[in-house]
């Protein structure tokens, strides 16, 4: 069997996947004509030129645009359903969803709007999934306690918050109450660090808001003592290698550290953040593929029983 073979079939849950960052330049023109919403990209190969991001400001710039189509409950419906097509096909068994309410709310979309159409996709679809809510660390803290008290109603349909969005200048500190009162209800914690900011953001999201996983986590290298706690508390980290060379985090994926993260004795998980911005897979060997499909499974929120049934046997 072939290596990209054995990447397709084997059993894998994915951790870190937008879900806004899921929609595919058709379904998003086809979204944006059946709302009226019109686009600056005229077809599909238009959008997908403009794909050639510099950073990851460059490519939340589309992001943003692309997620501007979604208005109704259907949308939100669609863009989920679909993912979990593709990703049932790549037989991912289980799925930890971000979802990012600041970038519909601040348009004027209810919240409800949002999570009714995901978690009706969720109930619907053939894996198993988990919903996260993400803060935009871009916006004040204010504005994201404002949206976990919108969520809070709805808070047995998620497992945990997050922090995603522009990194640097927006360290995790920044949300210290609002992740002290998600987790008071009952919420995991999760968050985006050391991808573009330095490893002393991976450092605040541990120390300051409590997380159970980092989310990249990749410039953790840069502080052995960092990285020998990460490996010690067995701390994961949802690494994403194809958006990190994308965004010019490394120059190549030959320059990219998952190797190391894992020889250093890491549970690093390999994930695709947005795929329909960056698709595509990454150089590995079969032992490689087998460590990280047994760690995407160990770093889920999945109960250990439940983990059970999919972890296979070394």
């Amino acid at each position: 069997m072939s290596v990209e073979t054995l990447i397709r079939q084997i059993p894998k849950a994915e951790l870190h996947i937008h879900i806004e960052g899921s929609l595919e330049p058709e379904l998003m023109l086809e979204i944006a004509e059946r709302n009226g919403v019109k686009l600056r990209y005229r077809s599909v190969d238009e959008l997908r030129r403009a794909y050639n991001f510099s950073d990851l400001q460059s490519f939340l710039d589309v992001y943003y645009a692309g997620a501007s189509v979604l208005r109704k409950e259907r949308d939100f419906y669609d863009m989920t359903a679909a993912y979990l097509r593709r990703a049932a096909a790549d037989n991912v068994r289980h799925a930890e969803i971000f979802f990012d309410p600041q970038t519909h709310t601040g348009r004027g979309i209810a919240f409800e709007t949002v999570i009714n159409g995901i978690t009706a996709a969720l109930r619907d679809g053939p894996i198993s999934t988990r919903l996260i809510l993400c803060f935009l660390r871009h916006l004040s803290a204010e504005s994201a306690m404002e949206t976990l008290e919108q969520a809070l109603p709805f808070k047995d349909r998620l497992v945990a918050v997050g922090l995603d969005s522009s990194e640097v200048g927006n360290p995790p500190s920044k949300f210290a109450a609002v992740f002290t009162r998600a987790r008071s209800e009952g919420l995991r914690a999760v968050a985006h660090a050391g991808e573009e900011g330095p490893p002393s953001y991976i450092r605040e999201a541990l120390d300051i808001l409590g997380v159970s996983r980092i989310d990249h986590g990749v410039r953790c290298v840069e502080d052995s003592q960092l990285v020998g706690e990460l490996a010690a508390r067995r701390i994961p980290l949802t690494v994403c290698p194809l958006s990190n060379v994308k965004l010019r985090v490394f120059r190549s994926i030959k320059d990219h550290n998952l190797r190391t993260l894992l020889r250093r004795g890491i549970v690093a998980t390999i994930n695709s953040d947005d795929p329909a911005y960056f698709g595509g897979y990454v150089d590995l060997t079969e032992s490689e593929v087998r460590q990280l499909a047994r760690n995407s499974f160990e770093a889920s929120f999945l109960s250990a029983e439940e983990k059970a049934t999919y972890i296979q046997p070394a």
